[in-house]
C-alpha cells in the first residue's frame, strides 16, 4: 500500500499546483479559481487510481471502505503538502505582492458592481488585516491546506464508497457468526 500511495501522491502533487502556476503567470483572478480547482480535481483523480490499483493488484480484488478511505487520505495528504509547500515558496520568494494585487482586484470588482463606499472601506480593512495574518507562514499554510485538503477528503470518501469490495470469504464468516 505504501508504495502505491507514495507514487500516486507524488504524481498528484505537481498536477495540483499546475492551476496556480497558470493563474500566477497571468494574474488572472477571474478564472484563477477555475484553473486551480480543475487542477485539484484532476490531481485527486489519482485517488481512484490508487485505490483501484491497490484493490486489484495487491489485495486480490477486495478492499474495505476504511482501507480505501485511508489510501485516499494518504494520497490527499501527500498531494496537499506538495501544494502547500510549493505555494509557500512561490508566495514568499516569488510573489510577495500577491495579496496586494488580489486585494486590488477584489476592491475593483466591488467598485464596478456598485458597492457602497462603506462596504468598500470595510472590505479594504478586512483585506489589509488578512494580509498581515497571511504573512505568518503557519497561518498561510493553514489557509492553503483548507483550500485543497477538503476536496481530497471528499473525493477520498466518494472513491472509497465506489471502489469498496468485500471479500466473499469474510461475508461467509459474518453469516456463520450471526
Amino acid at each position: 500500500m505504501k508504495k502505491n500511495v507514495i507514487i500516486c501522491g507524488l504524481i498528484a502533487g505537481p498536477i495540483s499546483i499546475s492551476g496556480f502556476f497558470v493563474m500566477s503567470s497571468s494574474m488572472n483572478f477571474e478564472n484563477g479559481m477555475i484553473y486551480g480547482y480543475a487542477s485539484m480535481l484532476l490531481a485527486f483523480s489519482l485517488i481512484f487510481v490508487g485505490i483501484k490499483n491497490y484493490r486489484d493488484k495487491y489485495n486480490n480484488g477486495y478492499v474495505s471502505f476504511g482501507k480505501a478511505f485511508r489510501i485516499g487520505l494518504y494520497i490527499s495528504l501527500i498531494a496537499s503538502t506538495i501544494y502547500v509547500g510549493t505555494w509557500l515558496i512561490n508566495y514568499f520568494y516569488f510573489m510577495p505582492d500577491f495579496m496586494d494585487k488580489y486585494a486590488a482586484h477584489v476592491i475593483e470588482r466591488m467598485k464596478t458592481s456598485g458597492a457602497t463606499d462603506a462596504a468598500i472601506a470595510e472590505k479594504t480593512k478586512e483585506m489589509a488585516d488578512f494580509k498581515v495574518l497571511y504573512q505568518n507562514p503557519f497561518i498561510n499554510a493553514a489557509v492553503t491546506y483548507m483550500e485543497i485538503l477538503p476536496i481530497g477528503l471528499l473525493i477520498s470518501l466518494i472513491a472509497a464508497a465506489i471502489l469498496k469490495r468485500k471479500n466473499p470469504q469474510m461475508q461467509m464468516v459474518d453469516v456463520v457468526d450471526a
